[in-house]
């Protein structure tokens, strides 16, 4: 089990209080799709994924970025138990959509990228740690039932 302080809780609760949904999970999906080609290959049905400007204008990524960014407000909404918070979606995500597990680091660090550019200098090193300590829950979990 992981252990939270007051101060990484209120971090992780600040950041989350604070995004713009619709502006960052479609950025941060795109910028994953972009930058690692191969993880395309689960979203062949979303449709036009051709070059990056497609990929950005996509309406089914933008729609399923936003999908992902809240669905880590169940793990704010439970960090203490945020193994069990995915059980589920690890399970469909292993078992029905057979996505390499591996693809939920890169997602997580697409998504701390274009959170530390929307921050810009307020985006410290320790907030960063924080951060990047709530994602490697957040990986670990998904990729539970892959164990």
């Amino acid at each position: 089990m992981v252990e939270w302080t007051e101060q990484e809780r209120s971090i992780i609760n600040n950041i989350f209080s604070n995004l713009d949904y619709d502006d960052i999970g479609p950025k941060a999906l795109a910028r994953c799709l972009i930058v690692y080609p191969w993880t395309q290959r689960y979203f062949a049905s979303f449709g036009n994924l051709y070059n990056a400007d497609a990929i950005k204008t996509n309406p089914n990524i933008a729609t399923h970025g936003t999908k992902v960014l809240h669905g880590l407000d169940r793990a704010v909404k439970n960090l203490d138990n945020i193994k069990a918070t995915y059980a589920e979606l690890s399970v469909l995500h292993s078992e029905k959509l057979h996505v390499d597990p591996d693809n939920f680091k890169l997602l997580a660090d697409c998504l701390t990228i274009v959170i530390a550019a929307k921050l810009g200098n307020a985006f410290t090193p320790e907030i960063q740690a924080t951060f990047q300590k709530f994602l490697a829950v957040v990986v670990s979990a998904l990729g539970r039932q892959y164990h």
